[in-house]
């Protein structure tokens, strides 16, 4: 006579229960996760049935319950699994991992943003966050920004609604401030912050200031008809159009590219320390020189004439 040992049953009967499920799953619209949160209990209902049977039709005095340790480990181990899966459901952390799962790179397009300038302001400054931006001088009488954003989410909905988002815009006295904003980003291990790019465009007849934070920067001045300061920058890139009457001068940066006939270097001598290490200040004008762009405390400064 065969020995019925406990846990095979439990084993056989949970796999068919697991098979229905995951069969019917295809027609339900259920994910792995539910499934495996919503049929682990089962797992015990049909042990705990199985133990009952046992010891009802055992004809034995004194049963002693004999067990199938291999099938009795599938059962743990399966059940475990959906414990861990109900665990992490129950905590929120199976739905973060749903959404990393879910992910992908997406690009939008920033909020657009302007504002009038009339007369009363006389200078714009501009606080950036380590985005890449581009600072334009144009003959308009605002100043807008547009560009892009690149994050990644789980779904097609934009992650900045509007340019209160991105940027701040406070008029105290003759001064426009604007302080950019960092994309939102929860803190976490999943976690990673967006990119930006994004283009500023300034009355060419205004002063402006830009404070970066070790991010990059090109500037357009054009037909520039005020002065810029840029300070705090990883790098920045200078478009000098033609026929300009601009005066570029550097101070602090450490790498200066462009034509080198083009750069009128004077290098900060110090005893001690490596050549390649030595912080450059130099200029370059075009014209009468008559608006300056004045650039502090960059890495790297690069010179683009040709346009």
């Amino acid at each position: 006579m065969r020995t019925w040992r406990v846990g095979t049953f439990s084993m056989g009967t949970s796999l068919v229960f697991l098979g229905i499920f995951l069969f019917l799953s295809k027609f339900l619209g259920l994910n792995l996760i539910q499934v495996m949160t919503g049929w682990w209990p089962i797992l015990l209902i049909v042990l705990g049935i199985e133990i009952l049977l046992y010891l009802f039709l055992s004809r034995q005095e004194q049963p002693v319950l004999r067990y199938d340790f291999l099938s009795i480990f599938f059962v743990g181990l399966i059940g475990t699994v959906g414990i861990v899966f109900a665990i992490m459901s129950s905590t929120g952390l199976m739905g973060k991992v749903e959404e990393v799962m879910a992910r992908e790179e997406r690009s939008f397009e920033l909020p657009a943003f302007s504002y009038k300038v009339d007369d009363s302001i006389k200078r714009v400054v501009v606080r950036t966050v380590g985005s890449d931006m581009t600072v334009e001088a144009t003959d308009a009488k605002e100043v807008s920004m547009f560009g892009t954003y690149r994050v990644q989410t789980a779904g097609k909905a934009k992650l900045l609604k509007s340019a209160d988002d991105i940027i701040a815009a406070n008029q105290k006295g003759d001064t426009l401030y604007l302080n950019l904003k960092g994309m939102p980003n929860q803190v976490g291990p999943f976690d990673s912050p967006g990119i930006v790019a994004g283009t500023i465009l300034v009355p060419n007849d205004v002063k402006l200031e830009v404070l970066g934070n070790g991010d990059s920067l090109t500037l357009k001045p054009r037909n520039l008809a005020n002065d810029w300061s840029i300070a705090s920058t990883s790098s920045v890139v200078v478009d000098v159009p033609e026929n300009s009457n601009l005066k570029v001068g550097v101070v602090g940066a450490q790498e200066l590219r462009g034509k080198e006939t083009e750069w009128k270097i004077e290098e900060k001598k110090e005893s001690n320390v490596p050549e390649d290490t030595l912080e450059k200040n130099a200029f370059y004008q075009t014209g009468e020189g008559k608006y300056h762009i004045n650039i502090a405390d960059a890495y790297s400064v690069n010179l683009n004439t040709n346009q």
